[in-house]
């Protein structure tokens, strides 16, 4: 009764949002911010973690990501193309990336000990853009406003009818569920569908998208103990690997026609 209560209030709390449909023909409900204000929370967000850094200084491995990024971006759609993208290199032994609406994409310097040649960067650096072009931060920051509103109401109504101590408990069970339940399956949709629009720009750059699965064979052996699958914000890796062999297959000759049309990066 609790869990259909929290259902039921965040469907009312997500009533004014829209729906729009991914690349891979997933439903998506988005609308909770504006594309301008995701923007701007793109920029914010970068800005700060320039800020705070350290940044790294190496020119070579600056340009060798802004090749790669540029490669990959003259492949996205018109409105993608038209952002200034922006690049930036933290001094972190850390092998994580991102990417953020507003055209920003941030690397650790850790990430060059995983991803050891251009084609590796290439299906990291998609990946974090597949998120931006498939609106994937709408979405979450969408879900997180509905889950909050909707806890708001729940706790509200049971708080007038039991008392504050079940309004507390609402608001302190009902986030656990939220997380368990709402957000983080989505978190995990949102990755799969990562890989799949990443592997494919990747190989409509020009980059080889088998070197998706080196890749991740490279992060599992620089990588120790992680969370169940199921409380985890990303796919089982070895059912990620077996998918991202399956998909190079069959992206064969999307990558050949890729190179035949001179889409050849030199990068580094």
């Amino acid at each position: 009764m609790k869990r259909w209560f929290l259902s039921a209030a965040i469907i009312a709390a997500l009533a004014g949002c829209a729906t729009t449909t991914s690349s891979t023909g997933r439903t998506q409900l988005v609308g909770g911010v504006s594309q301008e204000q995701l923007n701007q929370l793109g920029v914010q967000a970068f800005t700060e973690a320039k800020s705070k850094g350290p940044l790294s200084n190496d020119a070579k491995q600056n340009a060798y990501v802004r090749c790669v990024v540029n490669a990959l971006v003259r492949q996205l759609p018109a409105q993608n193309r038209s952002v200034a993208w922006e690049t930036a290199i933290f001094a972190d032994k850390e092998p994580n990336a991102f990417a953020l609406p507003g055209g920003k994409v941030g690397v650790n310097t850790g990430i060059f000990t995983v991803a050891r040649n251009q084609d590796q960067l290439a299906a990291v650096l998609a990946h974090e853009i597949g998120h931006v072009v498939e609106h994937h931060h709408d979405e979450r920051i969408t879900r997180q406003m509905g889950a909050q509103a909707g806890l708001g109401i729940a706790g509200a109504v049971l708080g007038a009818r039991y008392g504050q101590g079940a309004a507390d408990a609402t608001s302190q069970f009902g986030g656990l569920a939220a997380q368990g339940l709402f957000l983080l399956p989505g978190s995990r949709t949102q990755e799969s569908e990562a890989d799949v629009v990443g592997q494919r720009l990747m190989a409509q750059a020009g980059f080889d998208p088998a070197q998706a699965v080196n890749l991740w064979q490279n992060m599992i052996a620089a990588g120790g103990s992680r969370p169940p699958q199921w409380l985890s914000t990303h796919p089982d890796p070895q059912s990620r690997i077996q998918e991202l062999r399956s998909r190079a297959g069959t992206l064969a000759p999307s990558y050949q026609q890729a190179r035949a049309a001179g889409r050849v990066p030199k990068c580094g």
